[in-house]
């Protein structure tokens, strides 16, 4: 089985209520994984988290 498919997957914090437009991720030991929520299935990206955390700060302004 994949590893990607046991990944433990959650949703933004800053998703709306009805949670229709977000992004999940997985954390694993040096990898953060990236997911659209309608599409899980669908493409998937991974990024170092010294990346994602400098995404994070760019996006929190």
């Amino acid at each position: 089985m994949n590893t990607v498919n046991k990944l433990d997957w959650f949703k933004s914090s800053y998703s709306g209520s009805e949670g229709d437009s977000c992004v999940e991720i997985a954390c694993t030991p040096g990898v953060v994984h990236v997911r659209d929520s309608k599409q899980k299935d669908g493409p998937r990206f991974a990024v170092s988290p010294s990346a994602w955390g400098a995404f994070l700060g760019c996006a929190e302004g």
